[in-house]
């Protein structure tokens, strides 16, 4: 048997969901680099999938809002759907697009991102995980 501490440490990886391959392995690449442990996803369903397969595992979601078949705010949608505490952060080039996520419990971003600030938000947002665990 897992205690629940345990379980919210495994809860440590990346899901880095981009349809733009170049963006997703600049962004893999920097978290990476600063010591995350990353998973890829191109598409909102393999996002999706990755989630479901992996759950003990992902701590918070970094998604892109344009992406083809579904958009960043469908996932989340969908995500909230059956998660309401996992961090998610959204980066947009469209500042615009920040309304499709009111309510949804997002972090939204307008591209570009430096990447220290993409690796500290991402480690607050794991912070974030491991502190609801030790509550």
């Amino acid at each position: 048997m897992v205690a629940q501490g345990e379980a919210v440490n495994r809860l440590s990886e990346v899901l880095l969901v981009d349809d733009n391959p170049l963006q997703l392995r600049v962004r893999e690449a920097v978290l990476r680099k600063a010591g995350f442990r990353v998973c890829v996803a191109t598409t909102a369903d393999g996002a999706l999938a990755m989630l479901h397969a992996f759950a003990d595992r992902i701590g918070v979601v970094v998604t892109d809002h344009l992406m083809p078949e579904h958009s960043g705010s469908e996932l989340v949608r969908a995500i909230r759907a059956v998660n309401n505490w996992l961090p998610i952060v959204v980066l947009s080039g469209l500042p615009e697009a920040f309304g499709e996520y009111e309510g949804l419990d997002v972090v939204f971003r307008a591209k570009p991102f430096p990447p220290p600030e993409l690796i500290e938000l991402v480690r607050r947002s794991l912070d974030q995980v491991a502190q609801r665990g030790a509550a």
